[in-house]
């Protein structure tokens, strides 16, 4: 994922000043990107417009600079769209913000996208637990620096791997979850209520 595609979905939503993108980074789309600086993001936007994908007009602001806002061009929408329907390929990492900005994004622009990705990301995260879960885990030890307990060591590796089966168990149980809210939500007729379809405070990513 090129952070360009995260300020093409961005701007997707509605034209914002380069202030304001970093404003929705910091809170909506920390789980996407961190520690973004407000020259990086005025030096994408400026290669962005080199290369036509967005354009800007120049909004008054009483006792300050004029601002820059940005909206997406017919070529902007193409990249964007074409990189939300390209094929994801699920990294070794689960909840990577590869997938997390594909199913905000894609998932925006097309109601088949984000089960698509859901059935990719499944079946990648099942295969793993299949081939990893009753693997060998076993230590080697063998001329270990002095400082190195034996069993402790073994206990921190036994509680790393018991809290990283919780994790993917429970990362695979909301993938499930949402596949089946976001099947019923595209049967639901447009403008309709989502009280039923919308998951609760505590499992939205």
């Amino acid at each position: 994922m090129k952070f360009e595609h995260v300020l093409l979905g961005v701007l997707a939503m509605q034209p914002q000043s380069g202030y304001d993108l970093r404003r929705w980074l910091e809170r909506e789309g920390r789980f996407l990107r961190s520690g973004v600086h407000q020259s990086q993001i005025y030096r994408l936007l400026a290669r962005m417009t080199e290369k036509g994908w967005i354009d800007w007009e120049s909004d008054p602001r009483d006792g300050a600079p004029d601002a820059k806002v940005y909206r997406l061009t017919p070529e902007g929408r193409a990249e964007l769209l074409a990189w939300a329907r390209s094929p994801y390929e699920p990294p070794s990492r689960f909840q990577d913000p590869d997938f997390l900005a594909r199913f905000l994004f894609a998932g925006m622009l097309d109601a088949d996208l984000p089960v698509r990705l859901i059935d990719v990301e499944l079946a990648h995260r099942r295969a793993q637990v299949a081939h990893s879960r009753g693997r060998d885990r076993s230590l080697g030890l063998n001329d270990a620096l002095p400082e190195i307990d034996p069993e402790r060591t073994r206990l921190l590796g036994e509680l790393l791997h018991l809290e990283g089966v919780r994790q993917i168990d429970a990362w695979i149980d909301w993938l499930e979850r949402t596949r089946r809210l976001l099947v019923d939500h595209r049967g639901t007729p447009s403008g309709a209520g989502t009280s039923e379809t919308e998951p609760p405070e505590g499992d939205r990513p």
